[in-house]
């Protein structure tokens, strides 16, 4: 009777590590296209949208359950507005270190949510344009990702900073 127990407790406790998708040693790259965000330009200028990349490792276990991560990041967009007077081109390069809790307290397969925090600097360069000054900057976020197979999932990211919304695909080894 012991030993049944003992197998059906061990077999409950695998499941429950399983479903969760986000835990201490899981490292995953996030590559995105962002819409909107906190650089601008003029309001007929042409604008890309920012493209990133980040990575990110599960770092330790905290009470709540949940797990924070570190990572980096790296975002770009360009601008560029002419007419008949005027020829500007300029982008900035965005430079980040990132942390994440990753709750997994709903224990529902394939669900990863997350919020954090960047720390950053943007990079400007441009042709043309008023400099408009490279800068540290820190932004906030939040976030979900789902997996369709064990290490491919689609993510979505909501903040203020390099991108009001950001989508994309995620690989976790």
């Amino acid at each position: 009777m012991k030993k049944s127990i003992l197998i059906i407790v061990s077999i409950f406790i695998s499941a429950i590590a399983l479903s969760q998708e986000f835990n201490v040693g899981t490292n995953v790259i996030n590559a995105g296209i962002g819409l909107g965000g906190y650089y601008g330009g003029y309001t007929t200028s042409t604008q890309s949208p920012v493209i990133s990349v980040s990575f990110e490792r599960g770092v330790w276990d905290v009470p709540g359950p949940g797990v924070v991560s570190l990572g980096g990041y790296f975002g770009r967009k360009t601008f560029k507005y002419n007419n008949s007077f005027v020829d500007y081109s300029w982008s900035y390069n965005v430079i980040g270190v990132r942390g994440a809790y990753h709750y997994n307290g709903f224990e529902i397969e394939n669900l990863d949510l997350y919020g954090g925090v960047m720390a950053s600097y943007r990079i400007y360069s441009g042709r043309g344009a008023s400099n408009f000054g490279s800068s540290p900057g820190a932004t906030g976020f939040i976030g979900a990702r789902w997996f369709f197979s064990e290490n491919f999932a689609g993510f979505a990211e909501g903040g203020y900073g390099v991108a009001f919304l950001s989508l994309g695909a995620s690989f976790r080894f």
